[in-house]
């Protein structure tokens, strides 16, 4: 993921509050019933127990009882709205970011950029090798723009309508992209997470990337074999209907090579280190100036004019209808109205975040790992386990960075192990974990960009769930595990 560089010096110089007066049952009690209450609504209520927000309801009922706990252990009131204030502060680009999103995806689709995608796509990638080829089309985009997120709000949106007009399963379509875009950001020097784990470890970037190589390459190799052999075994149904499908969308869209212009661009920006709001604003307007030109019939269709058209796709729900069912479940967009739940979700996680780490029980949960770690091994899997439990408890990627990064590196030290495995391990546990996690910032990102829940494409994320496990193996074999330099 890539916000700005601003950002990062932000979180990287966040405080840890400490309180004494927690012990570690005070400060699991907010997890445990957090954990209940959201296995509650997925399980026995079917994620409707609180109406349609019931997981932002959760997280600020957690944060409540958590505040609770602060007061009984004489937390001020102060230091807890600092603490929120600060996680909120840390999200707003974030934020503005996602309500871009929402606009790109309403400007592209009525401009005819999402349709066109597609349309070639279909063309081009065949069931056979569309899960191995999304892998490594994302894993390219995410490298060259640093960014997961940006990766999943443009080719990961053409490769979801690609797959699903191929009668693939969506949840496979998300998942490899998923594992592809993280490879990527994990990979790129311009990736915000990648420069902020060596950073807290101590390490150098490159040196960090060149070490991380080593548990990163045989995992997302291993994920491209997964998904070639499910390419092979996966029953396709859209791959029969494909030239119904081309001859419906060329009739609803004026479909051209000229549509891509727009994507290029943007992707041209972010490479030459563009903000990222820059970037997606630009191609926000882009498309709507690429609409009126190309996209005249479409735009009538949907309002009384031109201009009323192209400020609904931007910020309200936008329909392309057409003669086949598949199609017009592919062109639609919620514009900015369709990313509130996501924002909202995001917002509801750093306030509970926010008072975790206000009243002390993230400090007090990660120094607990660290005093069981009484073995090489012991110590990178208490690194693993803090950075996994973060991204559940505070909800936010940076945080499963910084915190573990701030307390495990004296540690790391102490056992005269260098850096690199430090940074390594919080980027392979912390960074790729984030999006397996419904209610974490990347986690409801991405299924709000991608329109597929975490529960789809969970078990297809392949990449992601590998990681942790990658460095854990490494680790038991004392393989590629660095010492630090004598003298």
């Amino acid at each position: 993921m890539s916000i700005n560089k601003d950002e990062t010096n932000n979180v990287s110089n966040e405080h840890i509050v400490e309180n004494r007066e927690l012990n570690l049952i005070q400060a699991l009690i907010p997890v445990v019933l957090l954990m209940a209450m959201l296995a509650y609504n997925i399980f026995a209520k079917e994620g409707e127990w609180l109406g349609g927000y019931s997981n932002q309801y959760i997280l600020l009922i957690g944060g409540l009882f958590a505040a609770l706990m602060g007061l009984y252990n004489k937390t001020s009131v102060r230091t807890m709205i600092e603490e929120v204030y600060e996680n909120l502060r840390s999200v707003f680009v974030p934020i503005m970011i996602l309500f871009l999103v929402g606009a790109l995806a309403g400007t592209w689709l009525v401009s005819g950029i999402i349709p066109s995608m597609v349309y070639y796509g279909l063309q081009v990638l065949s069931p056979g090798i569309f899960l191995p080829a999304s892998v490594i089309i994302a894993a390219i985009i995410s490298i060259a723009t640093g960014s997961s997120w940006t990766t999943s709000a443009t080719v990961g949106i053409a490769l979801i309508g690609i797959g699903t007009a191929l009668g693939i399963p969506v949840g496979m379509i998300a998942g490899a992209v998923i594992s592809g875009a993280y490879f990527g950001d994990k990979m790129s020097p311009l990736s915000d997470t990648t420069n902020l784990a060596p950073a807290m470890a101590g390490s150098d970037l490159f040196t960090h990337i060149k070490y991380m190589a080593f548990t990163t390459v045989p995992t997302i190799s291993i994920a491209l074999i997964i998904f070639i052999i499910l390419s092979l075994t996966i029953d396709t149904s859209g791959s029969t209907d494909i030239g119904e499908l081309l001859t419906t969308m060329d009739t609803t869209f004026n479909i051209t090579p000229w549509l891509f212009l727009v994507p290029l661009l943007v992707v041209v920006m972010i490479i030459l280190k563009s903000k990222p709001l820059v970037a997606l604003g630009i191609g926000v307007a882009m498309a709507a100036i690429f609409a009126l030109i190309f996209q005249q019939d479409i735009l009538a269709g949907i309002a009384d004019s031109n201009f009323a058209a192209i400020v609904q796709a931007v910020f309200t729900d936008t329909a392309i209808v057409t003669e086949n069912a598949t199609l017009n479940d592919l062109f639609t967009a919620g514009g900015m109205n369709g990313m509130l739940w996501t924002i909202y979700l995001i917002i509801c996680a750093m306030v509970f975040g926010g008072i975790m780490d206000g009243i002390g029980a993230l400090d007090r949960i990660t120094k607990t790992l660290l005093s069981v770690a009484t073995s090489t091994f012991g110590l990178f899997a208490s690194t693993v386990a803090s950075c996994i439990g973060l991204n559940i408890v505070a909800s936010d990627q940076y945080l499963a960075l910084v915190i573990p990064g701030k307390m495990f590196k004296k540690a790391y030290e102490d056992r005269e192990l260098a850096p690199e495995n430090l940074s390594r391990t919080l980027e392979d546990a912390g960074t790729v974990t984030s999006v397996l996690i419904p209610w974490n910032t990347c986690g409801a990102y991405q299924a709000g960009v991608l329109g597929v829940g975490v529960g789809e494409y969970f078990i297809y994320a392949i990449f992601n769930w590998l990681s942790p496990i990658m460095t854990l193996v490494f680790a038991a074999f004392k393989f590629k595990i660095r010492k630090l330099a004598k003298g």
